[in-house]
């Protein structure tokens, strides 16, 4: 394992913050969903079509985090954080000054989803440069915890996301709202991301990086290397992720659209739900990820995928006909689960592979499977619970996934560090 000296904390700290960014825009989509709907595709298919244009612009995050991971395994992982924060901010401020489509009609449904794609590109690479800067940053001993700071502080940027998107749909009339209302939280997003870049152009290259290309051993070509020589690593972190994700993005950003789409909640209700949700994994997870420092990650993982297992269909069934307490309690449990997840995968799936093709490596296997189990799934839960009338069907989908990936779990290697004697 690396022996350098961990980075100092304002570097760790702007990596970290950084995830805030991606975060809000992405559950911004999702929890405005039902408001985009009627602004950019009134007559056209409602929610299901903007969910569709989620999952879609989601597919673009494995081409990202594959261009941007190749470089970042050739030039740095600094020069990858700036060119990903750089596309995020102009992709958001371009959102906020989009027509809508009783200004521009289908086209303005069109251009929402590539823009969504321009974000979706720059996410890929933004988060696993983040993980694995935090990773190669750290302390031996302290891995886990820094490294879940990234799934903490995304869950920041869904926090500001869910209580931004609450306060706009509570304060504003509804024809004022679908009018230029919607602007206003992209618009603060792009304010936020602009300030992000300024600020990381003061942090320092990743250490382990650095000791690598000094010593000469970064690959020329980072994805063949990681095809040719890491494959095992590649599908146990695509397993890894497959099941953060989905707990993520079902048990946690679909759920205000499914209460609102049950009729359980209004859309303002669902919102502030969600912020209190995401409070709860802020809470959560850097606890999660100093356990995993202390008992290793594979038992913190198998605890998780059990529990995934069996809590969220019980959840899902329980949610569709609550309201209030309950249905707080319950977006709360499921929103736990699945930032406990993210917080040991965030490190689990990194140390999957070597500093030289990290990147590499995390785009290939985890970034994949997040496209897959988390821009796709919401659409999916959605269509599955209109067409079965079962509302625990999310739920089965996160169980079913879990159960999928308990025995490479139970067979994962520990990459914890040992601890001196």
């Amino acid at each position: 394992m690396n022996s350098h000296e961990p980075l100092d904390r304002r570097s760790l700290a702007l990596a970290a913050l950084s995830t805030v960014v991606e975060w809000y825009d992405f559950t911004l989509f999702l929890y405005l969903a039902t408001v985009l709907s009627r602004v950019f595709f009134a007559g056209h298919g409602g929610v299901l079509t903007t969910l569709a244009g989620f999952a879609v612009a989601y597919l673009m995050r494995p081409v990202g985090a594959m261009a941007l991971g190749h470089f970042g395994d050739r030039h740095g992982r600094r020069a990858t954080l700036l060119a990903s924060m750089a596309l995020m901010s102009v992709a958001m401020l371009l959102t906020a000054m989009l027509p809508t489509a009783a200004q521009a009609g289908p086209a303005a449904g069109v251009m929402l989803l590539l823009l969504r794609c321009v974000m979706g590109f720059a996410v890929g690479g933004e988060y696993t440069g983040v993980v694995a800067y935090l990773l190669e940053g750290a302390g031996p001993q302290r891995r886990g915890l820094v490294t879940s700071l990234a799934a903490a502080t995304s869950e920041v940027g869904g926090l500001l996301a869910a209580g931004v998107s609450a306060l706009t749909v509570s304060l504003l009339p509804p024809a004022v709202l679908d009018s230029w209302g919607w602007r206003l939280p992209f618009l603060f997003g792009a304010l936020l991301a602009a300030s992000i870049l300024v600020a990381r152009a003061a942090m320092k290259e990743s250490p382990e990086f650095e000791a690598r290309r000094a010593a000469g051993t970064l690959a020329r070509n980072p994805l063949g290397n990681a095809l040719a020589r890491h494959r095992a690593g590649i599908l146990r972190g695509f397993a890894i992720s497959a099941l953060g994700s989905i707990t993520y993005y079902v048990g946690i950003t679909y759920v205000p659209v499914f209460l609102t789409s049950s009729g359980s909640l209004t859309e303002a209700q669902a919102l502030r739900m969600a912020t209190w949700a995401a409070l709860a994994v802020i809470v959560v997870t850097p606890f999660i990820g100093l356990l995993s420092d202390r008992v290793g990650r594979r038992p913190v993982l198998v605890g998780l995928a059990l529990l995934c297992a069996g809590l969220p269909y019980v959840l899902f069934h329980l949610l569709a006909g609550a309201s209030g307490t309950a249905a707080l309690l319950g977006a709360v449990v499921l929103a736990m689960l699945a930032g406990g997840v993210s917080a040991v995968g965030a490190v689990a799936t990194a140390e999957q592979m070597p500093a030289e093709g990290r990147l590499s490596g995390l785009a290939l296997g985890a970034t994949t499977a997040t496209a897959l189990f988390g821009g796709l799934t919401p659409l999916l839960a959605q269509v599955l619970t209109e067409r079965t009338g079962a509302p625990s069907a999310p739920g089965v989908m996160i169980a079913l996934v879990a159960v999928c990936v308990l025995p490479v779990l139970l067979a994962l290697p520990e990459t914890r560090p040992k601890r001196r004697a």
